[in-house]
């Protein structure tokens, strides 16, 4: 699946969501006067100070070029102000969204059988995707099985699972619903679902305008008696008129969402089935769906507002023209063209009920709470085995750790708030002892007790890491990094800065892994403004290219000219020259890289090969190069499953 070509499809959905939207908002102007002019023709004071008759001709007489404008200039601001204000909202990130549905974040140190399923499986896909694993939140007290993603970006985005999602399915199934997620993600959906969101909440906020006039008009009663019976009642009137027009919003709103949604739902269906290898997974969620009572139906009071994100549809009994989702037949069969029309009929599954409990590892404990707390973990004896629900979580985290063959404990570790810390820290641990000295006692200093003995105990382990196995480690420790406070945070983004310049040298790999990390958990705990693709053509950025390909030539072992000249006839300019290396500046280099990032989607893979041609030498990509090219394609938002593929040059997914 080439995910930079969707992410382009859902740039073009995003101008389409536009023209609707602006159809839709011409319509409620053109509304709004008829609304308005019946409101004041049906007045009798309306009518006594202007001297107008109340018939068709006082109806007609109403309308102007000047009142229209002047409703429409309204109307629109009205409608401008509830979108910015919608957008701000949500452009706080995925985590706004989750937690206005009901969802509460999973802690990696759950001991909930079925809450560690899930987070291993977030784990698993992120890991495969090249992405940052996104935090998990459950919506306990929804039964239906239904799923989403939300958020700005892959870095602040968040999974969404109800409760019935990740206890009646299972681990296939389950998988299946996740990569369907992770689809969108990756597509570039989330973008468009915010726009969505933002944009559909102004049409229909004059819906709920009047709905509040007509209750207030309920209540509602005059002091002045006289001409009581001729006139009619303002507040009510202009209430239900505002309530008829946000009912026509609302029927708009709802086939804009039709329309922009369900060939998103198909493709993420099919993006499933490619990460997976497997359709049997998310077909199979599907005929569970179909067989089960309470179906994908959520009962948050604001999932309807927000349907178009949902894995499937949120509320019973629509037409299928204002469906957010394909009927499941059609999604099952365009999964499985022979399928016999027959759903999976389950019983109803219920497993821990109690809300997860965090570890005995927070930030701040000591290391020997840590280690007791994984021992205890190791010791507690196996729950009831169900075939059903697949393998055990510590035999998921068994399977976690030799897929990527990482340590056991280095995954154990990275669940735990403390652990991340230190393994973090541990990939800038220096292996000179006197440089080591130094980045000990900066983190002596740090304010975190037990983070300078557990940093001391796992940096030797650490450094014998390959370099292909340090970025899953610092994938697998961003949700404990998430949990931390904002003070917390900034000590940390101290402490890593301090153990960079420990030995007066930066490295470019040191330069990503910092630039990594920020760009990851940035969104987490300060307002940062989204990206936006602001660069239609490589023409645009012609210098930032000649420094990245100048940086990455420098680094590489082979002779800089010879691969800066590849890189750039690669780009299809051979007119771009290499740069002296002490013009090449880690300030410049990441000022070039962020430009770079701005780039359309469609840009960026061949970007993504002249990189790696200008890093490599003639044998192609070695580990350590392959990974400082997978940190520079993940700052620059292209979180691409196995980005290198087998190759010294970047394969178009």
């Amino acid at each position: 699946m080439d995910f930079f070509a969707q992410q382009d499809l859902a740039r073009r959905n995003a101008r389409l969501l536009v023209v609707l939207f602006l159809i839709a908002v011409l319509a409620l102007i053109l509304l709004a006067n008829l609304l308005l002019a019946a409101v004041l023709w049906s007045s009798d004071n309306y009518n006594l100070y202007t001297g107008q008759r109340a018939g068709w001709d006082g109806f007609a007489a109403y309308f102007s070029w000047q009142r229209f404008g002047g409703i429409g200039l309204a109307v629109t601001a009205t409608v401008a102000l509830v979108v910015l204000v919608k957008w701000l909202q949500l452009a706080a990130g995925g985590k706004v969204v989750a937690e206005a549905m009901g969802g509460t974040r999973l802690l990696p140190q759950t001991r909930d059988r079925a809450e560690r399923r899930c987070l291993n499986i977030v784990d698993e896909m992120a890991l495969a995707a090249g992405m940052p694993v996104p935090a998990v939140y459950v919506m306990n007290g929804e039964r239906g099985i239904n799923a989403f993603a939300a958020g700005q970006t892959p870095t602040d985005a968040v999974v969404a699972v109800t409760r019935g999602c990740i206890e009646q399915l299972q681990r296939h199934e389950l998988q299946g619903v996740i990569a369907h997620e992770f689809s969108h993600i990756l597509n570039g959906d989330m973008r468009l679902n915010t726009r969505l969101a933002a944009m559909l909440k102004g049409i229909t906020f004059i819906g709920d305008v009047g709905h509040v006039l007509l209750r207030s008009g309920r209540h509602h009663r005059t002091g002045i008696e006289h001409h009581r019976s001729s006139r009619a009642p303002m507040l009510p009137l202009l209430g239900l008129g505002l309530l008829v027009l946000g009912w026509l919003g609302g029927l708009a709103a709802g086939f804009i969402k039709a329309a922009i949604s369900r060939q998103k739902e198909y493709l993420a269906d099919a993006c499933a089935v490619q990460y997976t290898r497997d359709n049997r997974g998310i077909a199979d969620a599907l005929k569970v769906i179909g067989g089960y009572p309470p179906g994908t139906l959520v009962q948050a009071a604001r999932a309807a507002e927000m349907s178009h994100i949902f894995f499937g549809q949120v509320e019973p009994g629509l037409w299928q023209l204002f469906a957010t989702h394909p009927p499941l037949s059609r999604r099952i069969r365009k999964l499985e063209p022979g399928w016999d029309g027959q759903y999976i009929q389950r019983a109803i599954r219920h497993y821990r009920e109690e809300p997860s409990r965090p570890g005995a590892a927070e930030v701040g404990v000591g290391r020997a709470a840590l280690v007791t707390a994984a021992l205890v973990s190791a010791a507690e004896p196996a729950a009831e085995p169900d075939a059903d629900f697949g393998p055990e979580p510590d035999q998921l985290e068994s399977e976690l750790a030799r897929r990527h063959e990482l340590p056991l404990a280095f995954v154990r570790y990275s669940h735990e708030p403390l652990g991340a810390l230190a393994l973090t820290l541990s990939l800038l641990a220096s292996t000179d002892a006197e440089v080591l000295h130094k980045q000990l006692a900066i983190l002596r200093d740090s304010g975190i007790q037990g983070l300078e003995d557990l940093v001391h105990t796992l940096a030797p382990d650490v450094a014998q890491l390959r370099p292909g196995q340090r970025l899953p480690l610092l994938e697998l420790c961003l949700p404990a990094l998430k949990s931390q406070s904002p003070n917390q945070y900034q000590r940390f983004k101290r402490s890593l800065l301090a153990l960079i310049r420990a030995d007066r040298h930066t490295s470019l790999l040191e330069w990503c892994l910092y630039q990594l990390l920020r760009h990851y958990l940035d969104p987490e705990f300060v307002q940062v403004k989204p990206a936006r693709a602001r660069h239609r053509s490589l023409d645009k950025v012609q210098f930032p290219l000649r420094i990245v390909l100048s940086m990455l030539a420098h680094q590489g072992r082979g002779e800089a000219s010879t691969t800066f000249r590849l890189a750039a006839d690669t780009l299809g300019y051979p007119k771009l020259q290499l740069l002296p290396r002490e013009q090449c500046s880690l300030a410049a280099f990441g000022k070039a890289v962020q430009d770079l990032a701005d780039c359309y989607p469609l840009l960026k893979p061949p970007v993504l090969k002249a990189m790696a041609t200008a890093a490599s030498a003639s044998g192609g990509l070695d580990a350590v190069e392959r990974e400082l090219i997978t940190s520079i394609a993940a700052v620059m938002d292209c979180p691409l499953p196995d980005v290198l593929g087998n190759s010294s040059v970047p394969h178009h997914h």
